[in-house]
């Protein structure tokens, strides 16, 4: 199939998907849907697919206990956005992990410190594949995938205890 070009907007009635194509296999795999509505995370453990989650904003739950969302293995492109959706403070933790420590964070997030200090927490950008959002009281992390390792991050997050990045 070849190249389609657009010289004028483009409209769906209902959402777009963004997908990618093996080259040698011929396989099509879905990155993103966008135009579709914000998806409300369980206050449980998810596992996070492209299909579902990417291209939407993910909104995370003031939490009964700490949650763990899993990403899927990186795809260039997949975006997952993170907002805390609670009406306070969290007395709990999120925290984001990739498939393993081979799909790693490059990058960080600003800290806004309900203290009034603003500092940068950083991954180590060669294993950290996980990042814990700590009691947060809000947070709006947006996670990029590169390529088939790695994904970008960034983001704010705004809490009395800093986000903290490490190895699974």
């Amino acid at each position: 199939m070849a190249n389609t070009t657009f010289t004028g907007p483009v409209r769906s009635e209902t959402t777009f998907k963004a997908v990618s194509k093996n080259a040698t296999t011929g396989t099509i795999t879905e990155v993103a849907t966008l135009g579709d509505g914000p998806v409300s995370l369980a206050d449980a453990d998810v596992t996070l697919t492209n299909a579902t989650h990417s291209g939407r904003i993910l909104l995370i739950p003031d939490g009964g206990q700490d949650n763990t969302y899993t990403l899927p293995a990186p795809i260039a492109g997949s975006v997952f956005r993170f907002v805390y959706a609670g009406g306070a403070a969290d007395a709990t933790d999120a925290l984001i992990v990739t498939p393993g420590n081979t799909n790693f964070y490059i990058g960080g997030v600003t800290f806004l410190d309900t203290d009034n200090e603003i500092s940068a927490v950083f991954s180590d950008g060669n294993s950290n594949s996980s990042i814990q959002l700590n009691v947060p009281a809000g947070c709006d992390v947006t996670i990029l995938g590169l390529n088939t390792t790695n994904y970008q991050i960034f983001g704010t997050v705004t809490g009395a205890t800093a986000p903290a990045f490490a190895d699974q």
